[in-house]
């Protein structure tokens, strides 16, 4: 057990990171030392930022939990603190299930921690975090919270209503990490395009977003859970205009289905959604779409679904993952709605779903063999250099492999890479010289 070492544990979104990194670099301020997930926690304390979404993250989020609480009772740790999501709802009942953790904070009051091991939060580094991430990227999250009331989703009864950070704040904060050698920022929040209409009623992001595109030494931008209700093409201009901004745009769409989508209460319809991919194409050729679909809500029929199924094939999104709905306690859908598409439908309609979006991923993949891209190398990994195009965020879009053997190539720079060959999840390439 070394001492003044804190052992940081993040689950869930990458929202959740930067609540972490924010808290690690005032840690650090402090003197402690931080080590972030650590395959073998050393650290006096421990801290564990958990993740509330949906029941697998829930899950995870507790076993770590008790994980970590034996690791107490057996004296491999001093103090155990728990923040984060699954804590900020559940806290009553955590306290009482689990009491080996010293305190619980939720998702807006974790800085407590600091004040109550007795140090004071450094207010002159507000805009500093620890990073976590590898050198030449981070994330930047520039808003909190959701105002939107999607009948399955738990997010806005965890986070609150939407708030917007200062756009100078982010700026700042942006230029702090260009200064450190970051290039490449993933700009996320639950709702993007909804930047702030809490300040003045009207949507910003293309504003936020081109003024981080002229900050000297930023590369790549690229922009993480939009919305389609309401969607502002204003931001379509900047995507389109700005070289460092990627062709590239995260926005979950659920379903199709005109009978799934009032269900869901998602505000807006088969033909709308329709008409916004195919504007959002047009208006900037080659931009790569990353989406989520859900299958299984309440009252789907096999109508529905095959309607989903078959927007799929039009769209031909780049990137798309989908998963099975699950009730979600105190969600609209949970409180009005029976959970009535049995559990084998449901799996039996994901994995359909899952398989044309491979064939769909195998065609896109494949019809980039011999073009040339810009790649960033993320890291070297066995025989490979591993890196990613504009096209790809990390951890979850597929990377570009590039033989080790070939030359030596450094982590955070960008090289062209010509595309030799291509499977459903990488592409592999050599350097064009």
């Amino acid at each position: 057990m070394k001492k003044n070492q804190i052992d940081f544990i993040t689950m869930g979104c990458s929202k959740n990171l930067v609540d972490s990194e924010i808290l690690m670099r005032q840690f650090e301020l402090n003197g402690y030392k931080c080590v972030h997930d650590s395959k073998n926690p050393q650290g006096e304390i421990a801290v564990i930022n958990t993740c509330g979404f949906i029941g697998d993250a829930k899950e995870e989020s507790i076993n770590t939990i008790l994980e970590f609480a034996q690791a107490k009772e057996e004296g491999r740790i001093n103090k155990l603190y728990v923040m984060g999501c699954l804590s900020q709802r559940y806290k009553d009942e955590l306290e009482k299930e689990i009491p080996q953790v010293d305190k619980y904070y939720g998702k807006f009051d974790f800085k407590k921690l600091l004040t109550d091991l007795g140090k004071a939060e450094v207010l002159d580094c507000r805009n500093k975090r620890y990073q976590t991430t590898p050198h030449h990227y981070a994330y930047i999250k520039i808003s909190e919270g959701c105002d939107r009331h999607c009948a399955y989703c738990a997010i806005p009864l965890i986070t609150g209503r939407h708030t917007s950070r200062p756009q100078e704040e982010i700026l700042d904060e942006v230029r702090t990490f260009v200064a450190s050698g970051v290039k490449e920022f993933q700009i996320i929040a639950q709702e993007l395009t909804y930047y702030g209409i809490d300040i003045d009623g009207k949507r910003h992001i293309a504003e936020l977003v081109s003024a981080i595109a002229d900050i000297p030494g930023v590369e790549w931008i690229r922009l993480h859970y939009a919305y389609p209700t309401h969607f502002p093409y204003e931001l379509l201009d900047v995507i389109r205009e700005k070289p460092n901004v990627c062709k590239y745009l995260d926005i979950a769409l659920q379903h199709i289905s005109d009978n799934m989508l009032q269900a869901m209460k998602r505000n807006i319809t088969k033909e709308e959604t329709y008409a916004l991919i195919e504007r959002i194409r047009k208006e900037v050729p080659g931009i790569h779409l990353r989406t989520t679909l859900m299958v299984g809500f309440p009252g789907e029929t096999d109508q529905d679904f095959e309607e989903l199924m078959e927007f799929t094939k039009w769209a031909r999104f780049e990137r798309m993952g989908a998963f099975a709905y699950s009730e979600e306690e105190g969600t609209y859908s949970e409180q009005h709605y029976k959970d009535d598409v049995p559990d084998d439908v449901k799996q039996q309609r994901l994995d359909r779903l899952m398989d044309l979006q491979q064939n769909i991923s195998s065609e896109i993949a494949s019809d980039k063999i011999g073009k040339i891209f810009k790649v960033i190398i993320d890291r070297k990994e066995c025989d490979y250099y591993v890196g990613r195009t504009e096209f790809s965020s990390p951890e979850v879009d597929p990377e570009v492999l590039i033989p080790a053997s070939e030359k030596l190539l450094h982590t955070g720079r960008f090289y062209n890479v010509k595309i030799t060959d291509a499977e459903e999840f990488d592409l592999y390439g050599i350097v064009n010289y």
